[in-house]
């Protein structure tokens, strides 16, 4: 089936889901996450099948990581989506409203995006959580996924698709694009009118790819090279644990830590802490020149970094490190090598964390926290569908809210102008 007549086939399928009541998407979504539990081993024998062929072809561990599903992984999916459930519905909440001087009641209230198309890398979990939250937020979805996923994709989706049908709803409304492809994200890049907007999920080249060449509406979500800066007023004990926590909890997202700043008037007594528990952890650093040789001092090699190393995304067991003469450097840095996803200070500053907070720009702006908390769970709006680094429509974590427009009622009494 082209990509043209999926869009048609959402357009239809999104007008119903629209006006579904949220006691009917409810119900979706809870059919929907029993059923992926009830059949579970199908979408694991279709994940091994994807796992195996990435392994042959050499896929790195950081990928495989993303690929992989488990019984705990396909129940956080099921659990995610009950979540969802349990939210309240955003279509029709009234976001202001007021009574106008001339007598005309004014109302700006949530609507549903419409066709929601969603292109993302490796991560098989995303296709439970975007149908997830486009149904809730009254939207149908065309997923694309990665090739390397597609058998787990369209395992994940042929559950969804007959859950709704048999709760009563199209099952158009979650629909998987060809991946083998690349003509097919063309396609959906620009299907204009069929489309209402589109997202992209995965590396930098595929986000930059998406925004540049799409025809339709696009919410950037970006890439994540987060630091976390250790102040000259910090308490060391909790900068090593959200330090270990940020990077080595899991290495392959986004969230992950990918850069350490240590503020020069603690970096002896830092580094001769963390540089050995993030070689015990299996982190390989790349630091600057004080960094370099406190590893020496030390005997934990150190990697000199580059300037791309201090730019990357490692999205492994690696980290750039640098130490800086102050807080103004190190806002410095990372205005210059962060990508506005999140930035965490460890300070016991109030006055050091307000400047961080206010000067740093960025999605999400931590104080005493791991980055790894820039997470719609962990924010209380349910799985999410992307985290946003852009600052028109939506910015950081984005749920139901960020899935929603709106539109403006406006009640007169034969009001003319």
């Amino acid at each position: 089936m082209s990509v043209q007549e999926q869009g048609r086939r959402a357009k239809a399928a999104a007008a119903t889901i629209a006006t579904a009541t949220r006691a009917t998407k409810d119900a979706a979504l809870r059919a929907m996450a029993d059923a992926l539990v009830r059949r579970a081993p199908e979408v694991l024998a279709a994940n091994e099948a994807d796992v195996t062929a990435g392994r042959d072809a050499g896929m790195s561990a950081a990928l495989l990581d993303r690929l992989a599903l488990n019984t705990y992984r396909i129940e956080g999916m099921a659990g995610g989506l009950r979540q969802v459930a349990g939210l309240p519905d955003p279509v029709g909440e009234v976001v202001r409203g007021s009574t106008l001087p001339n007598g005309l009641v004014l109302r700006q209230v949530r609507v549903p995006l419409g066709v929601v198309g969603i292109v993302y890398e490796a991560r098989p979990n995303v296709t439970a959580d975007a149908a997830g939250l486009c149904l809730k937020a009254g939207n149908a979805v065309l997923l694309r996924g990665s090739s390397s996923a597609e058998r787990s994709n369209a395992a994940i989706v042929g559950v969804l698709r007959d859950a709704l049908s048999e709760t009563g709803l199209p099952a158009d409304a979650v629909q998987l694009v060809e991946a083998s492809s690349r003509e097919t994200v063309k396609q959906l890049m620009r299907a204009r009118g069929l489309v209402d907007v589109l997202i992209p999920r995965g590396g930098a080249q595929l986000i930059r790819s998406v925004v540049e060449e799409s025809t339709v509406p696009v919410i950037e979500t970006g890439v994540g090279n987060c630091h976390i800066y250790v102040d000259a007023a910090a308490d060391l004990d909790m900068a090593l644990e959200i330090l270990l926590n940020a990077k080595t909890s899991r290495p392959s997202v986004c969230n992950a830590a990918e850069s350490l700043l240590v503020h020069r008037a603690v970096a002896e007594p830092f580094l001769a802490r963390a540089l050995p528990a993030l070689r015990d952890a299996g982190v390989t650093v790349h630091g600057d020149a004080d960094v370099v040789e406190a590893g020496g001092r030390r005997g934990v090699p150190v990697l000199e970094a580059t300037e791309e190393d201090f730019g990357a995304e490692y999205l492994s067991l690696d980290l750039s490190v640098a130490v800086v003469g102050s807080l103004d450097a190190a806002i410095g840095h990372i205005a210059r090598f962060g990508t506005g996803h999140s930035e965490a200070i460890v300070t016991g500053s109030v006055e050091a964390a307000q400047e961080f907070t206010t000067r740093v720009d960025a999605a999400a702006v931590l104080v005493n926290a791991s980055t790894r908390f820039t997470d719609g769970e962990e924010f209380g709006f349910g799985a999410e569908i992307g985290i946003s680094t852009q600052k028109l429509h939506a910015r950081g974590p984005m749920g139901l809210s960020e899935l929603t427009s709106t539109k403006y009622v406006v009640l007169g009494t034969g009001h003319v102008r």
